[in-house]
């Protein structure tokens, strides 16, 4: 049989643990969930995991950040099948709002996220959140649709309104019910942006 790659090996294993932690924090949460539950879930040690990822806390951040690269591309598809740009933000800003009433995203990103991890503004994939939005909303002053705010200024709001708007509805008893008023709420919101009304 050939040798594998090194890099193929660290690849699986870190796979088989990332794949382990997600069903064990999306299922029964973070403080219950235990190294065991990993280890045996992947078939590997607790050396394995303290190696690649210094134990639980780095192994839900990782998590975490790989549900939050999906999360992004969830995003980024609305905002392309938009048939404008204006209407991608909106589409763009609502597809994240409504990914709050997915219990693995509830549980792992808007409920233990900050318990475990802290402000989520401080999070390791904050500023790169803050950098998209205000290059969307750059690239609408540009069309001339929205006010002349100041870009950053804008996307940190935007963001925010989003994060808590998203805790809000993972912490409700009818999430379902949350959702359709934070969604409501927030294009409202959104549309104080306009320098007038669009036809989307």
């Amino acid at each position: 049989m050939a040798h594998r790659p090194r890099a193929e090996m660290i690849a699986e294993t870190r796979g088989k643990l990332l794949a382990a932690g997600r069903k064990a924090f999306g299922t029964i949460g973070y403080a219950d969930a235990s190294m065991d539950d990993f280890t045996a879930e992947a078939g590997l040690t607790r050396g394995a995991l303290y190696h690649h990822f210094g134990g639980k806390k780095g192994l839900f951040e990782a998590v975490l950040m790989q549900i939050d690269g999906e999360m992004s591309d969830r995003m980024e598809s609305a905002c392309e099948a938009a048939p404008s740009r204006w209407q991608g933000l909106v589409d763009e800003c609502t597809a994240y709002i409504q990914m709050a009433l997915d219990p693995e995203i509830q549980r792992i990103v808007f409920q233990d996220g900050p318990a475990v991890l802290g402000d989520p503004s401080s999070w390791p994939n904050a500023n790169s959140c803050v950098a998209m939005m205000t290059a969307s909303v750059a690239r609408l002053q540009e069309q001339d649709l929205i006010e002349d705010v100041d870009a950053e200024a804008a996307a940190r709001i935007i963001n925010g309104a989003l994060g808590y708007a998203s805790q809000w509805i993972a912490n409700a008893e009818d999430p379902q019910a949350v959702s359709e008023k934070a969604v409501r709420a927030f294009n409202v919101f959104l549309e104080g942006l306009l320098k007038s009304p669009i036809d989307a």
